[in-house]
């Protein structure tokens, strides 16, 4: 019998994301999951290098990677949406564990060992490498806001403030390092980034 989990997972390139706000630049889950493994893996990097962490890098990726699968069946509901009201949150988090079964039932029996665990919404196993990975979601949300915001883009100006307040209450000495010597790059053209090098 087929099992469509990979063809599925292939259609994360379909759900745009920001659909409330005007972009420049249009983005979907697929991009942006690649770039929440990419900024993970940095996060980790620093925490275990600079701050003498003992992170589990490449099982962090892997989560960041598929942090968003649920996506594909939900599309993209808008932070502004999610977190109106406890209600509306609560029903999206029972929609989003619903959508987290149907991927679940199609991943081949031998290797739901495997995938079950990076699918399940509701997991709390190593809540330490999901701090890691959520630190990474809402960076990649400041990158997009800077991204824009350099374009013209007055549209994502509060985003930002409201993104670095969530970033800076994570508390995480790897975010600020981050921030403070790679994120600056993000508003530089590519002229001026070769000018540097």
């Amino acid at each position: 019998m087929e099992k469509h989990f990979s063809a599925y997972m292939y259609r994360l390139r379909y759900i745009e994301r920001w659909s409330l706000m005007r972009n420049v630049m249009p983005e979907n889950v697929a991009e942006h999951s690649f770039h929440v493994a990419l900024l993970t893996h940095m996060l980790c990097t620093i925490g275990n290098i600079e701050f003498g962490r003992h992170v589990d890098t490449n099982h962090a990726i892997t989560l960041a990677l598929f942090h968003d699968a649920t996506e594909v069946f939900t599309g993209d509901i808008p932070t502004p949406v999610k977190h109106h009201n406890p209600r509306i949150l609560a029903n999206f988090r029972e929609i989003e564990s619903i959508a987290s079964e149907r991927l679940v039932s199609m991943v081949p029996p031998s290797l739901l060992a495997a995938y079950s665990p990076l699918l399940d919404s509701k997991s709390s196993e190593h809540p330490e490498l999901h701090k890691y990975v959520k630190a990474a979601d809402l960076l990649d949300a400041y990158l997009k806001c800077v991204t824009e915001l350099t374009a013209g883009n007055r549209e994502f100006a509060e985003a930002k403030k409201q993104t670095i307040a969530k970033l800076q209450a994570f508390d995480m000495p790897e975010v600020e390092y981050f921030l403070q010597y790679l994120a600056p790059s993000f508003e530089k053209t590519l002229d001026e980034l070769s000018e540097t090098e």
